[in-house]
């Protein structure tokens, strides 16, 4: 059975794809690409139909990874399919759980800093689209220090699964 996750943003082109394709490098380099699937969507429709932010795409390519993205906006009947969604900031969250049809369904969201145990200051992965260069980088960087224990809790989620 194949595991599901969603990187949720704003518009889907700076952080969701950022952490999508930092987890599917992640999932890749464990050997799970063919168990876990990754992708990402915006909370709304603003760039739906789009590549990500050209910024987004220059720090994923000056860290090795892969920066082929196409913008959508999150779906309500999705959770249905999905095993996690990852939301990277609070507002996120809140808009998700309002979108999540059932209890069981909002109990699939999660904060992505929520994984990194040396998180300090807030959860939230700041939104670098009105700033430069380097707000990108710093979100790559909570990105990949939340990567590795998301990965854990994939791995381990899964193992419990199949018990």
């Amino acid at each position: 059975m194949t595991y599901r996750v969603c990187f949720v943003c704003t518009g889907n082109i700076c952080r969701s794809p950022m952490a999508e394709s930092v987890f599917r490098a992640h999932v890749e380099r464990a050997g799970l690409h063919e168990l876990v699937e990754v992708d990402s969507a915006g909370t709304g429709d603003w760039h739906e139909g789009a590549g990500a932010d050209p910024r987004t795409v220059a720090v994923l390519e000056e860290h090795g990874y892969d920066s082929d993205h196409i913008a959508r906006q999150f779906q309500s009947s999705w959770f249905s399919r999905l095993h996690l969604v990852i939301a990277l900031d609070s507002g996120h969250l809140e808009a998700l759980r309002r979108l999540a049809p059932t209890p069981e369904e909002a109990a699939k969201i999660r904060l992505l800093r929520s994984y990194d145990p040396a998180a300090v200051g807030g959860l939230d992965v700041p939104d670098p689209y009105y700033g430069e260069l380097d707000g990108f980088r710093a979100c790559l960087g909570m990105v990949e220090a939340a990567s590795p224990g998301l990965l854990t809790a994939v791995r381990d989620e899964m193992e419990g699964r199949a018990a």
